[in-house]
């Protein structure tokens, strides 16, 4: 497969994501696009979509951000989506996914930075790709927004501070509000570009300190994260024959 990540900063790093397709000998490109490295001009090379997180929102502006071009990320999504392609959504990578069927991002009701539980619904429990990770599982967690919801989308997993942690938009087409690709790595990288943690974490219920994020062991998620891959590449090379 060849698996394209849209990476919007430098600490908001594929992790997980990474480790897997290249443990699968998959080949793997970037658009680095706080680097200014250009998108794809179309679908034709990808199997695979992952588009990553970051400060950004759906509707940053050019004035905020001069490197983060939504509208060219959203075409390029939807043009992976209709050509049957696979596409991950990452935090904002999953409400770039929403934008481009048509629905609008929201504010989730907590922020949260850390690990935290989310729990299947009854649509996760039965989706194939996903009902291994049992009804509930620790995942990460770094936002404030969540990805809309388009006509037919399914929310697999909530959580007690956002109720649109993992949506299905489609077979080939999932986004993750939840951040099941941390490591050890990409932790102190958010960590560092993360202003007043501390202070956060006595303001927010759902915010942990430093410390707490750091002592973490990241490996069940990401492994459940690698089957949940596995599943997905099998559905895209059954639906290419």
């Amino acid at each position: 497969m060849n698996v394209h990540f849209i990476q919007h900063e430098d600490f908001e790093a594929p992790g997980a994501y990474l480790q897997w397709a290249v443990s699968r000998q998959h080949k793997t490109s970037f658009s680095r696009v706080y680097q200014n490295e250009t998108l794809p001009q179309d679908s034709v090379t990808i199997d695979l979509l992952v588009i990553m997180g970051g400060p950004q929102s759906p509707d940053s502006s050019p004035q905020e951000y001069p490197y983060y071009d939504a509208p060219a990320e959203i075409a390029l999504i939807k043009q992976c989506i209709y050509a049957g392609k696979a596409v991950i959504g990452v935090c904002l990578g999953a409400q770039l996914i929403g934008e481009a069927l048509g629905t609008t991002y929201e504010p989730s009701p907590e922020k949260e930075i850390g690990v935290f539980a989310i729990q299947l619904t009854e649509d996760g429990l039965q989706d194939k790709k996903i009902q291994h990770f049992g009804k509930s599982l620790a995942v990460g967690h770094w936002h404030n927004d969540m990805p809309g919801l388009s006509a037919g989308s399914q929310v697999l997993a909530t959580s007690a501070g956002c109720p649109r942690q993992i949506v299905k938009y489609n077979d080939l087409v999932y986004g993750f509000q939840c951040h099941m690709e941390l490591n050890a790595e990409v932790v102190e990288l958010l960590i560092k570009a993360e202003k007043d943690l501390l202070h956060k974490s006595q303001a927010h219920r759902f915010v942990q300190t430093p410390d707490q994020i750091r002592s973490y062991d990241y490996t069940e998620m990401n492994y459940k994260l690698f089957q949940f891959l596995d599943h997905l590449e099998a559905t895209y090379r059954y639906k290419k024959k």
